[in-house]
Order: structure tokens, then sequence, then C-alpha cells
């Protein structure tokens, strides 16, 4: 298997995995529209084929210092090998690196592990996004 390499990537890059994966009742423009000024989007690529994406970006209504994740989306055959991890990893580094005090998300329940091995924690009950699914509020405090 050829290494995994994660990446920089202009955010419109991610928005066909996006669609395809997380919001496949929406279009493109809707797409466009949630990402968060300033986004900073990673890619992780095998070969030159992209297999994951996710964006971060401050989020001033939460609080100062706050970054949002979001659009984390692993393709089906690359779950649970890593991939969402890194993709979380250069995220938060990220937003380290830009004087982030804090990382939050709102987190799909069947990815509420993968954030809680990176150190976040639920700040809510599970509630139900219409045409998405149950998820919690996850968040990071950074040191």
């Amino acid at each position: 298997m050829t290494a995994i390499e994660i990446r920089p990537v202009p955010v419109e890059q991610t928005r066909p995995l996006r669609l395809a994966i997380l919001r496949p009742h929406e279009t493109l423009d809707e797409i466009a529209r949630s990402e968060p000024d300033r986004a900073y989007a990673v890619g992780a690529y095998e070969d030159d084929r992209m297999i994951a994406v996710g964006l971060i970006g401050p989020d001033r209504r939460r609080s100062d210092g706050a970054w949002r994740v979001r659009g984390m989306a692993v393709t089906a055959p690359f779950r649970g090998r890593g991939v969402g991890t890194a993709i979380l990893a250069a995220l938060v580094e990220h937003a380290r690196a830009m004087g982030a005090r804090s990382v939050w998300c709102n987190a799909r329940t069947p990815a509420r592990s993968l954030y809680e091995r990176a150190g976040f924690r639920a700040v809510s009950d599970e509630f139900e996004l219409p045409e998405i699914g149950p998820h919690f509020v996850m968040e990071l405090v950074l040191g």
C-alpha cells in the first residue's frame, strides 16, 4: 500500500468529496456557504487520489479564540485506518499555530470516538440534525 500524504488544499477542492459523503442532499453552492471565513483545508491523498478532507476556521460567534472543524470526510475504504485522525491532527495543529484557544465541532455520533481519542470531550447531549443524523458538540481546550 502506498503511503498516505496529508497536505493543505484549496477549500473548493474539498467540496465534491464533502458533498458525496456528508451532504448528498445539498448542492455545491450550499456546501460552500457552510464554510467558515478564512477556512484552512487539508486533504489526504493516496497517490494522486483524494481520499479524505477536513477544514477549520475561526468561529468568533462561539468565543474569541474558538475555531470550528467542519467537513471531515473519509472515503469508505479508508475509514478506521487512521486517516481521519491524521486529518484532525493537522487541522488542530493549524488552529494552535494560529493562536486558537479551543477547537469545537458538531461530531456525528459514529465519529465521537475519533474526537475523544484526540482529546475532545462531548459538551452537549446528543441531538439530531435534519437530513444528517445524530450529533454531539465536541470541544478541545488548547493549553
